[in-house]
């Protein structure tokens, strides 16, 4: 069941106040991304839910799904009913989380998005506006989010303003291994790259440690040695660090590192052995 509202060209404004600060997911772009490549032909951009928590000082976006609708000059259908049961589905998954907003494809708030964002504005409070610019306008995927707010005289045309919030963007320790894959794949001449094994994770994060631990040292050597100005924040921080570091004899942080790997090792054997005890049973399976 669509919702059909005439366009009658309200006002809006966009202004820049203080406000909390959106947390946005890399699933949550990726989504947005998809669903546009996927759209219906002929339309120009693709509209969604945005699913989250909501704190006093921040509002995290780490979910979302598309929204059916048609656009025309004259007015604008927003498929609520399949809005609603969406959100009744993914209530069953992750109950946490509620609609904060709903997001655009493109560059610019238009007054079809002024129609839309009164029906959001039922479903939650105060919602945020989140624009993708997927088509890359300006060259690169500007990502906006805004609040809105009523403004006019009363008995008069009322007008709503859109005031831009601050965007961050944050992920989970599980979506960085994706990240970091799709990070890879731009310098792949292929432009494809498989899933690194553990025991390579491993190493790279043990070489970005090194890496910072020199970056580190070399910035105390300079202060040392009078070439670069103490910073006492930055001293705060490496004391807090150090403070932080349990107190070991190399022997047994060698000792506890070679169980872990050892730990590593067994899980991924059993792993392997698994799967070809799958595919082993499979076989046997078609020939009998």
């Amino acid at each position: 069941m669509c919702s059909r509202v005439p366009v009658t060209g309200p006002l809006f404004f966009k202004m820049s106040v203080y406000g909390p600060v959106v947390k946005i997911h890399p699933v949550v772009l990726a989504s947005i991304s998809d669903s546009y490549e996927r759209r219906n032909e002929g339309a120009s951009r693709v509209i969604g839910t945005l699913l989250g928590t909501v704190d006093k000082h921040s509002i995290e976006v780490t979910n979302c799904f598309s929204v059916p609708h048609n656009e025309s000059e004259d007015e604008v259908a927003v498929d609520m009913e399949f809005a609603k049961n969406m959100y009744e589905l993914h209530k069953r998954v992750s109950p946490t989380e509620v609609i904060i907003g709903w997001y655009a494809t493109g560059f610019d708030i238009t007054e079809h998005s002024v129609l839309i964002h009164e029906y959001y504005s039922r479903e939650a409070s105060n919602p945020i506006h989140l624009t993708v610019d997927t088509a890359l306008q300006s060259g690169k995927m500007n990502i906006r989010a805004y609040l809105s707010a009523q403004m006019g005289v009363p008995g008069k045309t009322v007008g709503v303003m859109f005031t831009p919030l601050t965007v961050k963007y944050v992920y989970y320790d599980t979506e960085r291994i994706g990240v970091d894959l799709l990070q890879r794949t731009r310098e792949a001449p292929s432009r494809s790259k498989g899933l690194t094994s553990d025991l390579s994770q491993v190493a790279g994060a043990a070489a970005r440690v090194q890496d910072m631990l020199t970056t580190v040292l070399a910035y105390i050597e300079d202060v040392l040695a009078g070439k670069v100005a103490a910073d006492n924040s930055v001293g705060r921080f490496l004391t807090d660090l150090v403070n932080k570091v349990p107190t070991i004899s190399p022997e047994d942080f060698e000792n506890m590192l070679n169980s872990n790997i050892n730990d590593l090792l067994m899980v991924t054997y059993l792993s392997n052995l698994t799967q070809a005890q799958i595919a082993l049973n499979e076989k046997l399976v078609l020939l009998s």
